[in-house]
Parts: structure tokens; sequence; C-alpha cells
């Protein structure tokens, strides 16, 4: 399981004109699923989420983590972050988990995050999503679990 996360100032996500989710600062995690991937795997990359020290502490070295600023967490899913970008000018996604396979630790992973930490928002698997951000920093990683 891929999680390409941005620490962010603020970030949110519309789908048809409406706001489905908004935080403020915190991380934005775009989410792919890959063939193979579990439950195992979400909950590892969600804690890694959680840990992941991607904050300035107050000598502005990157020591704090979601939990220690109390930041929100918007989870995107990304099915195009497991494409095979190899060869040509066109990806493939035989590489990417099923739809059906995706959308079920998506969603597994998305109910972890919000029975245990708040505010949590997400974006919609399979829906044409507007996801906006202010990418503080910048700062991006790539974490795969």
């Amino acid at each position: 399981m891929i999680g390409l996360l941005q620490r962010v100032s603020t970030a949110h996500v519309d789908i048809a004109g409406h706001r489905v989710a908004q935080i403020d600062r915190g991380l934005l995690v775009l989410v792919g699923v890959e063939p193979g991937d579990s439950e195992r795997q979400a909950d590892r990359l969600l804690e890694r989420l959680f840990g992941y020290r991607v904050f300035p502490d107050a000598e502005g070295r990157m020591n704090l983590n979601l939990r220690d600023i109390g930041g929100g967490l918007l989870l995107v899913p990304q099915f195009t972050l497991a494409a095979d970008t190899q060869k040509g000018t066109r990806p493939g996604f035989s590489t990417a988990a099923p739809a059906e396979i995706g959308a079920q630790l998506f969603d597994y992973l998305c109910r972890q995050a919000a029975s245990g930490y708040a505010p949590v928002g997400f974006g919609q698997f399979g829906a044409d999503m507007q996801v906006s951000l202010i990418n503080d920093g910048p700062v991006t990683f790539w974490l795969q679990a």
C-alpha cells in the first residue's frame, strides 16, 4: 500500500461542486493499493502516518508527528500511484489492485483512522474529485507499507 503524504496548512476534497472533506493543518495522504495488499499493510501505513515526524518543533526540526500537533488527516484514494511508468508515454495500471479490492482496503483504512483519531476526512473511491491543498514547506514523502 502506498501513501503519498503531504504536510498541509489546509486541504479539501470536492465532488460535483460539494465539499465532502476538509482539514486545516495536518496531512493530506493520497492512497494507492497494489495487488497483494491486505488489512495488514493498511494498518502499517496508518501506524506510519500517525507516527511520521514531519512537523517542526520549536527549533524548526521535523520532530513532531500528527498526534503531537493534533493535526487533521485527509485520506484520498488514488489508484494512479500504483501505475507502471517504466516504459513508453502512457501509464499501465496492471500494477494496481483491482477496483473492488482497492475500494475495500481504502474503506478499511478510513474506518481504522476514524475509530481512533479526529479530525479525519476522506475522499471517495472511484469519484471524480477535485483536491485542493496548500503544501506546507513543501513537504512530501512517499511511504510504502
